[in-house]
């Protein structure tokens, strides 16, 4: 299985989590102004499935190149220069940060693991400590894709320029 293929499947894995949200927070907004109840444990589990595509899917959403980008110089760079920025972004900022994210995460989502961490709300969720166990996964993904990213745009900064086709010339009898 290849860096980008792991992307792959937690984007596709996680795409229905949106759909499943958007019902619940219908199911929440309804209760709470047409039937004035409030449902904690539902509203929770909304914040859950979000925190759970949001860091799953940050690694599919680089290699989909969907992320947010500002690009006020970038959009008129050729394609050679955006890789080179690109490559830079990726070493100086993407990897270190995804590193610092799995390194500094592990005692936080070790002492949440250990405390079997719930929710501080009166009536919430249990499993607190299985969303904070997604930050260092979070990081590891983003890290791993980020690597193939690099290679990509390695190989695009390495591979020759293909020329355009030279044009077609007809033979014409005249």
């Amino acid at each position: 299985m290849t860096f980008n293929r792991v992307a792959d499947w937690t984007g596709h894995l996680i795409a229905p989590l949106t759909f499943v949200m958007m019902l619940l927070t219908c199911v929440v907004v309804v209760a709470r102004y047409a039937l004035n109840v409030g449902l904690i444990p539902i509203t929770e589990l909304i914040l859950y499935i979000h925190a759970s595509i949001f860091m799953l899917g940050i690694a599919y959403t680089l290699r989909a190149d969907a992320h947010v980008r500002v690009d006020i110089i970038y959009q008129r760079l050729s394609q050679r220069g955006q890789a080179i920025v690109d490559l830079l972004g990726a070493i100086v900022f993407l990897l270190p940060l995804s590193l610092f994210i799995f390194v500094t995460s592990l005692d936080y989502v070790s002492l949440s693991w250990r405390l079997q961490e719930g929710s501080a709300e009166p009536g919430g969720l249990p499993g607190m400590y299985l969303m904070k166990g997604l930050i260092p996964l979070m990081a590891g993904l983003l890290g791993i894709q980020g690597i193939a990213e690099i290679a990509r745009l390695i190989q695009t900064l390495v591979a020759p320029t293909q020329r355009p086709p030279l044009p077609r010339v007809s033979n014409i009898d005249g």
